[in-house]
């Protein structure tokens, strides 16, 4: 099994967890137009008059976020750099008369922020003219990819490729991919060419269970159900779980700000997403200013108050409990209400736990009862049942694939 064994930057990934995902371009300011759209959108609209990329990172780092990833292009091809090998880009928009950078901004207010700083840089493009050329585009896409790579805007920590739309375009991938681990060594790379991480196979933001990290074949795009094999015996691939703060738009519209998930929404969405292992990729449309919306701050402010009450302070961890074989059982010196228990695997060493239960004992004695049976453990697994009065919780691996190292138990009201 030792082939199945995360790198040391996919184990940094996965410590990350939350991460907020930014769409923001063209786009932005032409209400109602479609991905993939014929809509001709002129450069000329592109004008966020108060663009603040500080308030984007300090509101991603309050809300608990380790890393943010910020739509370099999308597919519409407009550029938020100023590329020499594009008229279509900020160079041409009336924006700090043509001579702003979002993304320079971006990657200084993340590090500004102390967060991890990803790029998405669409390889479907619908505006070059040479797109349907696939040796000229490689070109052009390893040129562009370069711009934002070779260290003008220092250490990139990941770059997120979206399938959507190269269903039938072929890229040189191995040329692609050496020329960005040559300029960046240390860069993650989403799902496409050579993954490092994988999509989730929906944009709900929810996980399935189990959801192993060892996998020999991946989704690819939204608009597909052929999937992509990317190892014969499987391979370490973290999944990430990325969805839409409002309902059917990734950019801002004045038109559905009533959709924006509420906290407890997204406490639900993190108990699948994180609770399952994977991280959770959380997008906001900065609106026309170039600020986040109020709607979404004021969410995410609730989600993380709910998430740091909830998970700050453990009733009992790992030290409380005795290991025997594959059973894990702690005595609280009186009863307590539980409805919660994290569970933690080294994945240095890879990922054993197949299935697990928890039982607790009654708290006025009698035979242990089943509160819980779960899948996969991995980086995480968050357990929540009905609350439950015990002094006594044991956790059982009922099968596994290698010797069981469990990192961490933290029990929880």
């Amino acid at each position: 099994m030792h082939n199945h064994l995360p790198t040391q930057r996919q184990l940094e990934f996965q410590s990350w967890e939350l991460g907020i995902f930014v769409h923001f371009g063209i786009r932005t300011f032409y209400e109602g137009v479609e991905d993939f759209g014929e809509d001709k959108m002129s450069p000329i609209a592109f004008n966020p008059t108060a663009l603040d990329c500080n308030q984007w990172a300090s509101v991603a780092a309050d809300s608990g976020a380790q890393y943010m990833v910020f739509v370099a292009k999308h597919h519409d091809g407009f550029a938020n750099w100023p590329s020499r090998y594009t008229d279509y880009s900020v160079a041409s928009s009336p924006w700090l008369d043509g001579k702003g950078d979002v993304v320079q901004q971006y990657v200084d207010a993340c590090r500004n922020h102390g967060l991890k700083v990803g790029l998405y840089y669409s390889p479907a493009d619908i505006s070059c003219p040479i797109y349907d050329d696939e040796k000229a585009y490689d070109d052009y896409f390893i040129d562009q990819v370069t711009e934002l790579l070779d260290g003008r805007y220092g250490e990139i920590d990941m770059l997120w490729f979206d399938g959507c739309g190269s269903e039938n375009h072929t890229y040189d991938w191995i040329r692609i991919i050496k020329a960005i681990r040559q300029m960046q060594p240390n860069i993650l790379l989403f799902n496409m060419g050579d993954p490092d991480y994988r999509w989730v196979g929906n944009e709900a933001g929810i996980a399935p269970s189990p959801c192993f990290n060892t996998i020999s074949e991946i989704d690819f795009s939204i608009k597909t159900k052929n999937r992509v094999k990317v190892s014969e015996h499987g391979v370490w691939l973290p999944a990430e779980c990325d969805f839409m703060m409002r309902d059917h738009t990734w950019f801002y519209s004045e038109r559905n700000a009533h959709t924006v998930k509420q906290p407890n929404e997204l406490v639900g969405i993190y108990h699948y997403s994180v609770g399952r292992g994977a991280n959770m990729l959380l997008n906001v449309g900065p609106d026309r200013q170039g600020l986040f919306p109020k709607e979404e701050v004021d969410s995410l402010k609730g989600f993380s108050k709910q998430i740091h009450d909830k998970f700050s302070s453990p009733i009992a961890s790992i030290d409380s409990f005795n290991r025997d074989e594959n059973r894990w059982q702690c005595e609280l010196s009186e009863p307590e209400l539980i409805d919660c228990v994290i569970l933690q695997e080294e994945i240095e060493l890879g990922e054993a736990i197949e299935s697990y239960r928890i039982l607790i004992t009654p708290y006025t004695g009698g035979n242990d009862i089943l509160v819980y049976e779960g899948t996969s453990v991995g980086h995480k697994s968050i357990a929540r049942f009905p609350l439950v009065r015990t002094a006594r919780v044991t956790i059982e691996v009922t099968s596994a694939r290698q010797n069981v190292h469990i990192k961490t138990i933290d029990l929880f009201d």
